[in-house]
């Protein structure tokens, strides 16, 4: 990242109605790559010191509505694939994608927050996870190779990523043949997650998906907080 280092997340500009007069259908694009989170109030860009907010991304009541299990099946990894946690954080989903590709798998789990990437090693090594590695990224480049990997998930980060277009051909560069994006992110009327006027609905992430080359749908699931855009190659 070039900013200023905030837990997981570089600073965002709020985006909506009521700030600089925009829709949440046409917002800047303005921040940067990281993981789940809930603002809190009291400050200008509401995030928690690292320990409170690892603690939220670890919660056991995130599980309800969450549903990690049903994330990884509708990601559709099978065993021996190259799959990306793009915004990993504490790792909430890596063992679950560590599962899912099996020893011959890799999962790459990449953050912009050096503390976040130091909690994800030390849940590897815990949870003996041999086929994840760690890594740090930048908040404009996910660092991934051309055709390199099958599966990437981005969970409750999509609003955060600045030139959202451009980073989705890099992403789009980076997927092998028959390979699956998948973005995860809060609804318009969700309980959780930042304020309102900063989400996207998935009618513009769809839209932000195809500008950069990706076909797209919605995909059904049963997550009672989020809709589930998957993007392929063409």
């Amino acid at each position: 990242m070039t900013l200023k280092a905030i837990p997981l997340l570089a600073l965002v500009t709020a985006l909506g109605a009521g700030c600089n007069g925009r829709s949440a259908e046409n917002p800047p694009q303005t921040a940067a790559v990281a993981g789940v989170h809930e603002h809190s109030a009291g400050s200008e860009h509401g995030f928690p010191d690292p320990q409170t907010y690892a603690n939220r991304l670890d919660d056991p009541g995130r599980d309800d509505w969450q549903m990690p299990g049903v994330v990884v099946e509708r990601l559709g990894c099978r065993p021996g694939m190259t799959v990306v946690d793009l915004g990993a954080g504490t790792g909430y989903f890596i063992s679950y994608l560590s599962e899912a590709v099996g020893t011959q798998g890799r999962v790459l789990a990449l953050d912009t927050d050096r503390s976040m990437v130091d909690r994800l090693q030390g849940r590897i090594e815990r949870e003996a996870l041999r086929n994840v590695k760690p890594g740090m990224i930048t908040a404009d480049d996910p660092a991934l190779a051309p055709r390199s990997v099958d599966r990437i998930l981005i969970v409750n980060t999509w609003h955060h990523i600045s030139n959202r277009v451009e980073y989705a051909k890099k992403l789009l560069a980076a997927l092998g043949p028959g390979g699956l994006l998948l973005i995860v992110d809060f609804t318009l009327e969700s309980p959780h997650g930042p304020p309102p006027q900063m989400r996207l609905t998935h009618d513009t992430v769809r839209r932000e998906l195809e500008a950069a080359g990706f076909e797209t749908e919605l995909l059904e699931a049963p997550l009672p907080y989020q809709y589930v855009v998957g993007g392929r190659l063409p």
